[in-house]
């Protein structure tokens, strides 16, 4: 019997037939599909269908299908975009996944007030397509460089910014693609709003971060020097057997997908071994493997 709390990795949309036999075997459980500002030339029917025969002979999931563009600036490389969100809206099932992930988008160079409208617009419409369908929309917590003043981006990635989407769009099935990284970032502790935030966290990204507390005393974040980076689940601050825990007693029952291609040291030919020794960490973490109990 499987763990109900799967660790996996994510892998890219138009790849995925062709990476997954490939690192399969190195235990990961779930797969995350995602595409990046659109879902291309990839055709979904076909690469579902392959994918249901690989689960099958490797006893894995795909724990969700993600969309990462603007779907509410319609210009430029995100002029697919939201349309691609509908794409993935209707093809979810084929995954055997309920869960569309992405970034919300935001109105380029505006603030997140100013977002909000249009946010309420393109999601209120995007969020009865999916509930119709039985699935929920997840939202990455990602600032993508931007600030509550202006960005190009994604909105949702300040618990004040979740507090006017959510009321903005009052749907049961919106809620959030959390990671810590992304908190220490913004120097916020993740433990604490995780537990605030649970009930809305459909999916969880495995990524963490380093702060350079040494430099933050001594140059500030705006300095001449970095202060935080990108890790990978097990070289970074965060202790996430506190993670799993909040997760499962609040009954979570979806994965954590490993989102590599970050860490600045377990990169290029170290990327793999970063991976899959965050993806053994994550199951040390989880507890091991499943053990039944005695009858």
């Amino acid at each position: 019997m499987q763990d109900t709390l799967r660790i996996g990795t994510l892998v890219r949309g138009g790849e995925a037939v062709t990476m997954i036999p490939q690192i399969v075997q190195h235990g990961f459980e779930s797969f995350n599909l995602n595409f990046w500002q659109t879902t291309g030339e990839t055709n979904l029917v076909e690469t579902a269908a392959r994918l249901r025969e690989l689960a099958a002979e490797h006893d894995f999931v795909i724990s969700s299908v993600g969309i990462y563009g603007n779907p509410l600036s319609g210009t430029g490389d995100n002029a697919d975009t939201l349309a691609s969100w509908e794409r993935l809206i209707d093809h979810a099932h084929l995954f055997g996944t309920d869960i569309i992930g992405g970034f919300t988008g935001r109105l380029p160079g505006s603030s997140i007030d100013e977002s909000i409208p249009r946010f309420a617009e393109v999601f209120s419409e995007l969020s009865k397509r999916a509930a119709d369908r039985g699935l929920r929309i997840a939202f990455e917590n990602c600032s993508m460089g931007g600030n509550w003043q202006a960005g190009e981006w994604n909105i949702a990635h300040n618990p004040s910014a979740w507090e006017k989407m959510f009321n903005a769009v009052p749907a049961d099935n919106l809620g959030l693609e959390w990671e810590p990284c992304h908190q220490l970032i913004g120097l916020i502790d993740p433990i604490p709003q995780l537990r605030k935030w649970v009930n809305k966290v459909f999916h969880v990204h495995g990524k963490d971060a380093t702060i350079a507390w040494d430099i933050v005393k001594e140059y500030g974040i705006h300095g001449p020097k970095s202060y935080v980076w990108d890790r990978t689940p097990g070289f970074g601050d965060t202790n996430w057997v506190d993670i799993i825990s909040i997760l499962r007693q609040a009954g979570y029952k979806g994965t954590i997908d490993i989102e590599g291609w970050h860490d600045p040291v377990y990169q290029g030919e170290l990327e793999m071994t970063g991976q899959v020794h965050a993806l053994n960490y994550l199951k040390y973490c989880r507890g091991g493997s499943f053990v039944p109990n005695p009858v």
